[in-house]
């Protein structure tokens, strides 16, 4: 069977609708959405990035109280930690089995820590000077 040809009207409704899917707004600077995508996304990495090294500078400085303490604690972290955190930070992103498991994980080495934070504690207030 012969394909029918599109008549005046079809052709000017058709054109009304491809301007109509490609006009710009504010939110929209291009007329195309993977480039729109790709510049929303930058955006929000970047920003998402600078706010992750803020928090973390801030945080570190409470715990130091020392600010040179505290940069080098951000900024002295080696390749292994840094896959660490980016491998967690996915895993507990993607599903939320995976932010039980990291979530969990912080828990017990919180409690970890604290354990051995009283258990210095302890030797230090039983131990004969």
């Amino acid at each position: 069977m012969k394909k029918p040809k599109p008549d005046h009207f079809t052709k000017t409704l058709a054109k009304a609708e491809v301007e109509e899917e490609t006009r710009t707004s504010f939110f929209t600077p291009s007329p195309n959405p993977a480039t729109n995508l790709l510049i929303t996304d930058i955006v929000v990495r970047g920003a998402s990035s600078l706010f992750r090294q803020r928090i973390e500078k801030t945080v570190a400085k409470a715990s130091y109280k020392d600010e040179a303490a505290a940069q080098s604690l951000v900024d002295g972290r080696t390749l292994i930690t840094t896959l660490g955190l980016y491998g967690a930070s996915k895993l507990a992103t993607r599903s939320p089995a995976g932010l039980g498991i990291v979530a969990g994980g912080l828990v017990l080495k919180t409690l970890y820590d604290r354990g051995k934070s009283r258990q210095r504690k302890r030797r230090r207030n039983t131990d004969p000077e």
